[in-house]
């Protein structure tokens, strides 16, 4: 029996409550009049001439392998609901990578359900349907189609994601009259977990996130196509910022931040992450978002940034860059030795290396120069075995990507950090030096200067392919690089 079929006549329906008004709007009410005349005269919009979207049938296969690992169990994704700013304004609404990847539908309030049948599922998408123009919806409920734009018939929903497509405002009723196993995707919307609150266990419904973490571990061609395209942007984005940074001297980060920005809204979604534009010591802080301190001459920008395409696959590039175009000669030192790290690195990306393979390759660098600068006390395998080098790499030397810029976070450890590589899989390879403006350990000159060089690597059948390689990442090809595109 379907979801559809499981419905009980008394669940209500949300399209016939009253739709609430401002409490100081301008208009006390609607008369009947008014509300008669917006019934009619609008013209027939539905589009009829759509096709599949480009992803139809990678979203498929991936359902597919979803139903083989669960069968017999009705399995529940939600998309997630508008979270609110402030008052009566909400975030920018981001699917959940769980339902985008199954679907390649990004409307809030949708869930995807696979029923159990025969030997498989049958998939079911739940939307919004297209606003009530009886009721008055469209033109009056804050999320009305004449306040936020038009949405997709359930027919067109069908078409365009090859799934047969039902109103959303059933569905909870019919979960909650649901019976057999059901699996849930939790922490997207609360109303369908309210309702199937007794038919699940958190155990199992994080066998269920696990499994879809893991299945993002090797890309298919569509993802990888995605992720070049993402790349390709960033490497636009980087562009753009460095012709303008005289603009940014004269203001902040922030002008740095908002020239990537517009790169990302221009032939992407968005940014896939917090852009990180930290000039001076700035760059000392691994996740310096706020991006509001000075941009002077003589120091080091280290600016770590990413387009999302608007299939929310995102890049991950850092470069660190003289701001005045030169590295001194300290500088220089201390990138080039990040440089040579990140080659051990991404040389150690390969089929059948082990996953951690590339981070010690880059950390042992890193351990060499600190010794040879007389920074810690050597040997090199002691700095390794006793991990003293972290007082200035401090983090991991790189992580999946994909549609999160941190992918496959919820893969099982002996399947990720533990695992080996596979073609397709897709990780940055990102080693740092980062000597703290406060840290009395090292040479004065030393202070304040952070260094990260960060490539996104996709491993190939026979090794590996930098998609970021149109970005220069040796010293002087970077400072001719910046000197031609201020010329």
């Amino acid at each position: 029996m379907t979801v559809a079929e499981e419905l009980i006549p008394e669940t209500p329906d949300k399209s016939e409550e009253p739709i609430k008004q401002r409490k100081n709007g301008l208009y006390p009410g609607v008369s009947d009049e008014l509300a008669e005349n917006m019934k009619s005269g609008w013209a027939d919009t539905e589009l009829r001439d759509l096709e599949p979207i480009p992803q139809a049938a990678e979203t498929a296969a991936r359902r597919a392998a979803l139903s083989a690992r669960f069968p017999g169990e009705r399995l529940v994704i939600p998309a997630g609901n508008l979270k609110t700013r402030s008052n009566d304004t909400e975030y920018a609404f981001r699917a959940s990578v769980e339902y985008a990847y199954l679907t390649g539908n990004q409307t809030e309030d949708g869930v995807l359900v696979l029923e159990p049948k025969g030997e498989g599922h049958e998939a079911t998408i739940y939307l919004l349907p297209r606003s009530d123009r009886e009721n008055g919806e469209f033109w009056l409920d804050g999320q009305g189609e004449l306040w936020v734009g038009r949405r997709h018939s359930l027919t067109e929903a069908g078409t365009l994601y090859g799934i047969p497509a039902s109103d959303v405002r059933e569905l909870a009723g019919a979960l909650r009259e649901a019976t057999g196993p059901v699996r849930v995707v939790r922490g997207y919307d609360a109303g369908i977990e309210a309702a199937l609150t007794d038919k699940v266990t958190a155990e199992r419904d994080e066998e269920l996130r696990v499994f879809l973490s893991e299945a993002r571990l090797v890309k298919d061609d569509f993802e990888v196509g995605e992720l070049q395209k993402a790349v390709d942007s960033t490497v636009r984005g980087f562009e753009d910022v460095v012709k303008v940074l005289d603009k940014a001297e004269a203001t902040s980060e922030r002008y740095i931040e908002g020239t990537f920005f517009l790169r990302a809204r221009v032939e992407g979604n968005d940014v896939g992450y917090g852009t990180i534009a930290a000039a001076g010591p700035h760059a000392c802080t691994l996740h310096w978002v706020r991006n509001d301190g000075a941009v002077r001459s003589g120091e080091l920008l280290l600016l770590d940034a990413g387009v999302e395409t608007h299939t929310y696959y995102t890049a991950d590039v850092t470069r660190t860059l003289p701001i005045n175009g030169r590295f001194s000669d300290l500088q220089r030192k201390i990138y080039d030795a990040v440089y040579e790290a990140q080659e051990a690195g991404i040389a150690a990306v390969k089929p059948g290396a082990k996953y951690r393979d590339f981070h010690d390759a880059a950390q042992r660098v890193l351990a060499e120069k600190l010794v040879e600068w007389g920074l810690v006390e050597g040997p090199v395998e002691r700095v390794l075995e006793l991990g003293l080098q972290r007082r200035w790499t401090l983090h991991g030397t790189g992580h999946m990507l994909g549609m999160d810029v941190h992918d496959c976070a919820a893969a099982r450890v002996e399947a990720y950090v533990d695992g080996v590589l596979e073609p397709g899989m897709c990780l940055t390879v990102e080693p740092g030096l980062y000597f703290q403006a406060d840290d009395l350990t090292v040479p004065e000159e030393y202070r304040g200067i952070g260094v990260r060089i960060e490539d996104d690597i996709l491993v190939t059948a026979d090794g590996n392919r930098n998609l970021s390689a149109a970005l220069p990442r040796r010293s002087d090809e970077v400072e001719a690089w910046m000197a031609s595109l201020k010329g």
